[in-house]
């Protein structure tokens, strides 16, 4: 009879199992973590990270409030744990530096371009507050305007580009 000890790890149970939290709208982005920011050793890759920490930890210990979010070329030198030039505000809004918790994802074939954009997109979510750049998730009407092109028909909208009505 096959030794069956080790079958939980095979399922993604068990003491050697990676958390995932997924970060984004509907299925969102798969990323590594939370993990404790204190003590976390960064590898040398490229991702896309998320600054996280628990707002209730007594009443939902489960639950992550996004405060920062970024990419890298390589983890390792973007100085963490606490030499992060926003580390002091991820302290300052988790409370104490062990209460700071990190998320990673190392964009499968993905290049800077990528990883750019989902932190763009990320930011736009979450509106993390540590982070100094914010991003819009809204499409304006007026960014596009009326056009005329062979190979399309004309916008759906009632606004011209200045705002005023088209009808």
């Amino acid at each position: 009879m096959p030794n069956r000890s080790d079958r939980g790890r095979q399922r993604g149970r068990g003491p050697g199992r990676i958390r995932v939290i997924r970060l984004g709208s509907l299925a969102g982005y798969p990323f590594e973590g939370p993990r404790l920011l204190g003590g976390w050793t960064p590898t040398p890759t490229p991702a896309v990270y998320a600054i996280v920490y628990k707002p209730e930890p007594e009443t939902k210990p489960d639950r992550y409030a996004v405060i920062y979010v970024d990419h890298s070329d390589d983890l390792s030198s973007e100085r963490f744990p606490f030499k992060h030039p926003r580390a002091s505000c991820w302290v300052q809004r988790a409370g104490t530096r062990w209460k700071v918790y990190i998320c990673t994802y190392a964009v499968p074939g993905g290049g800077r371009p990528h990883r750019e954009m989902i932190a763009r997109e990320l930011t736009a979510i979450y509106k993390p507050r540590c982070n100094s750049q914010q991003y819009d998730r809204s499409w304006k009407d007026e960014w596009i305007g009326e056009y005329d092109a062979p190979t399309t028909g004309p916008l759906t909208t009632s606004r011209g580009p200045d705002g005023s009505s088209l009808e």
